[in-house]
Order: C-alpha cells, then structure tokens, then sequence
C-alpha cells in the first residue's frame, strides 16, 4: 500500500494522493508495479525502493543528485512458532529524502513507523523532513532498548525454571533469545556506524542547527547504550546457557544415581528369595516359618545396604 500524509494542525490526515511536503508510506502489500509508477512520478531510482526491501540490506546511506536514501535497521516481532527461532528479527527501513517529499518503505509491519500513523510521537510533522528523520532514529533507538529489556527479563524467568530442571526445553529458549540478541549487536553497530557517518558528513544539514544538531548527538549515545546493553545481555546469557547445560546434565546424573541405588536395594531382596526358591535342601523346607525368615534376612540386608549408602552420601 502507498499512502499520502500531511499534517493539519495537531492531527494526521491521509491524502487522496500526492502533494508536495507530504510523507509517503510504502508498506506491504505492494506491487513491482506500483514502485516502478512511484519512481518514475517522483524521479527517484528504483533501486532506492527495492533495496530497501531486503532482509539483509546494512545501514547505509546514498546520494544520487539531489535524492538521499537512508537504510537503518529496526526490530519487529519474529511470526514464527519454531521455538527456537529467535524472538525479534531486524528489518531495514528504506527512508528518501526528494526535494519535496520524504519517503518511507519497508517489507515489514513496522511497529516504529506505527507510532508515526498513530501520530503517538511529540511534535511530529512530516513537513520538517530533517526532524522526522532524526525523530525516527530516535523512536527506532528507544525500540531497541525496549525489547532489550523484554528479552532480559524473559532470560531471567527462563533461567530460575533451569535451577531444577532436566528439560532442553528452556535451553532452546535461551537459544532464541541469543539469536535475537546476536541480530541486534550487528544491527545497533551498523545503525551506530550510520549515525556517525551522517555526522560526519552532514547528510541531513543540520550543522547549523544547534536543537538538531544535540537531539542528533543524543540519538548517537542512546544508540551506544543499546549497542553495550546487547554486548552485556549475550555475554550473561553465554554463561547463562554453558552454566544451565552444567545443571541439566547434574541433575540428569542424580536422577540416573538415584534409580540406580534404587535397583541395587530393590535386587537384595529378589536375590534373598530366588536363593530358597532353588531346588536343593536350604534346611528351611519343613520350618513353618520359613517364610517369615526370608522375610526377615531380606528386611536386615536391605538396611545394611541403605545404611552403607547413607554412610557414603549416595543417597
């Protein structure tokens, strides 16, 4: 879908079709047809679009006359019930600066540029392209924090059920959640190298703006901060998992030392019995209480044998 918004007042209208200083959306579905239209009515180059489309696409940015593209990474929710799959994936989203427009693609339902239709984010406009980009860094940053945050306390949570636990079952989780958190280390530092360039180059000319110019800054350092949060949660989460598999395979070990103990108690007894029951002369064969003593020596010989074993800490 290719939808058309303007700002008119405090409100965010979808326009009938395109208009100068307005914010163009391209989200899923779409077709080839539809982009290569949209390119050729705003005379920008399709490979702008359709790069922006790839799952593997890096941040970058790119200039071709008076056009910029700017591909930055985002997280989205991961629709998949394979378990061990990661929790969120990172998508690129495409954004174009044209001289009278700003454009926005992405192959993806986009929870960041959600806030944006929804008109949720302070003193959004379409109109200032300069702000809107920084403020879609901005709001993209605080998305990265906020699933970093859920993906810890998920691990937490995951990691008090391994304490007693045998399963593989929360190890497969915490191997989503490491997926997730590996998709975000490459992103955030490919978003944070991005950044710096832009500055560098002065992509969005804002050198001059001092209110830019430090809501810029602040984007770069908030960036920093998810990039060393995600560094900080995968090496706790590798400890995490090399000492939860230590767990599971120790309580695996007593639970197999422990039927085992039990089989060895449980075989005195059986031994005592097939003893008398062979057919040769036990001296017992005429004694009316011959049951009772068998009874009575497996009884005695199985405490010997628990005692030894309690003495030894087996059991």
């Amino acid at each position: 879908m290719i939808k058309y918004y303007a700002k008119s007042g405090k409100e965010l209208d979808e326009l009938p079709e395109l208009s100068p200083k307005c914010w163009v959306n391209i989200s899923p579905p779409f077709s080839q047809e539809e982009l290569e239209e949209l390119a050729e009515n705003l005379f920008i180059p399709l490979d702008f679009l359709t790069d922006s489309l790839d799952i593997d696409e890096r941040s970058r940015y790119e200039r071709e006359d008076d056009i910029r593209l700017i591909v930055v990474n985002t997280p989205v929710l991961n629709d998949t019930d394979d378990e061990i799959e990661a929790v969120y994936i990172t998508v690129p989203i495409g954004i174009i600066l044209t001289p009278d427009n700003i454009i926005t693609i992405t192959s993806f339902n986009n929870p960041v540029l959600e806030l944006f239709l929804d008109n949720k984010v302070k003193n959004f406009n379409p109109s200032n392209r300069k702000l809107f980009v920084l403020q879609l860094f901005e709001q993209n940053v605080y998305r990265f924090l906020t699933n970093l945050k859920k993906l810890n306390l998920k691990r937490n949570m995951i990691e008090k059920e391994l304490y007693d636990s045998s399963r593989s079952k929360e190890l497969k989780q915490l191997l989503s959640i490491e997926k997730s958190l590996v998709y975000f280390v490459t992103s955030l530092s490919s978003n944070e190298l991005l950044k710096l360039k832009m500055k560098r180059a002065d992509l969005l000319g804002i050198r001059e703006d001092e209110d830019h110019t430090d809501l810029f800054e602040d984007i770069i350092i908030d960036n920093s901060q998810a990039l060393e949060m995600a560094n900080t949660y995968t090496k706790i989460l590798q400890s995490t998992m090399e000492s939860s598999a230590s767990i599971i395979s120790n309580n695996l070990n007593i639970v197999i030392q422990r039927l085992t103990l039990i089989t060895i108690i449980l075989m005195v007894p059986t031994l005592v019995a097939s003893f008398f029951g062979m057919n040769t002369q036990s001296g017992l064969e005429e004694s009316k209480y011959a049951f009772y003593w068998i009874i009575v020596v497996s009884v005695v010989l199985t405490l010997i044998l628990v005692w030894i074993f309690r003495r030894k800490k087996m059991i």
